[in-house]
Order: C-alpha cells, then sequence, then structure tokens
C-alpha cells in the first residue's frame, strides 16, 4: 500500500515538473527574441578603415518584417558627435549592397546621447525598420568606420541586432 502511495505522488511530482517545463516555453516562444544580437571588440579602441566587424545571420521567413539596428560602444573621450559608417550587405545572392549611415552620440549642447555604462556609452541605431529581406538563407552586414580620422579614437565595440516583428 505505501508503495503505490509513493507512486502516486512521484506520478504528480513529473506532471507538475512537466507542466512547468511547457508554461516556461510557452512563455519564452511568445517573446521575440533577436536572430543575432552579437557586439565585436574594437581592438585597442582605436577602428582603422580596414577593420570591418562583420555579422552573419540566418532569415528563414522572407515575408516576415526586420528590425536590423547598429550598436555603438564609445567611450566620453570621443572627439565627435557622430559617427558616420559605410554599411556592406552581402545576401544569399552573394550581390552585395553599400550604403552610408550617419549615427547621432551626442546632443548639440555635448550630452552623450547612449546608455551610461561605467566609463563607456552604447548607442543604437536603426539601419533598416520592418525591413522584408528579399530570400531567406545566409547573410553578412560587415561595417566599416566612415570619418576622417583613420584610426578612430575611444570606439570599443560594434554589435548587430536583428529583431522579428
Amino acid at each position: 500500500m505505501l508503495g503505490i502511495f509513493y507512486l502516486y505522488r512521484f506520478k504528480m511530482k513529473l506532471k507538475a515538473f512537466l507542466f512547468g517545463i511547457l508554461c516556461i516555453g510557452l512563455w519564452t516562444s511568445c517573446d521575440q527574441t533577436a536572430i543575432i544580437n552579437e557586439n565585436k571588440p574594437i581592438e585597442n579602441k582605436t577602428w582603422l578603415y580596414t577593420s570591418h566587424p562583420s555579422f552573419q545571420f540566418h532569415i528563414s521567413d522572407k515575408t516576415k518584417k526586420y528590425d536590423v539596428l547598429i550598436d555603438v560602444r564609445h567611450t566620453p573621450e570621443y572627439a565627435f558627435s557622430n559617427l558616420f559608417v559605410l554599411i556592406y550587405q552581402q545576401g544569399p545572392d552573394k550581390k552585395t549592397n553599400t550604403f552610408r549611415k550617419e549615427i547621432k552620440l551626442a546632443k548639440s549642447d555635448g550630452k552623450w546621447i547612449g546608455k551610461s555604462s561605467g566609463s563607456l556609452y552604447n548607442q543604437q541605431s536603426i539601419i533598416h525598420q520592418d525591413y522584408v529581406f528579399p530570400d531567406t538563407g545566409l547573410y553578412t552586414i560587415s561595417i566599416e568606420q566612415n570619418m576622417r580620422d583613420n584610426p578612430l579614437q575611444e570606439i570599443t565595440d560594434i554589435g548587430l541586432t536583428v529583431i522579428p516583428k
């Protein structure tokens, strides 16, 4: 009789555990997580023209809209209020689209726009909003600094985030 009681208790605990796992799975599947959210460090806070941080990600649904964002981390010693970059986007067809983007890093009064974390500022800027990728497959986005200074000092990281909508 005691064995049946312990078996019943074990089954109830197993059901509760599986129910908890199912709830967690459903909760996280409703959250729109990024396809890629990656940062690459800039060696010695010195970004050369020849250094192009590159990010690869896979698009599996070409009917969905995506937000594509660039992340820039810099120190308070960064000498400019903005950053110009060249963005190279290559799709599965191996064609590369290139465009220039200005990222505002400070207000006109010189106050940094990005979120502060200790001695770093992080600024996220839209590259594409509600963007529909033309095809499914592997995409590569590379980012080149396009300022007059070479090397560009006090940029610590460049990142890319792609979020399905």
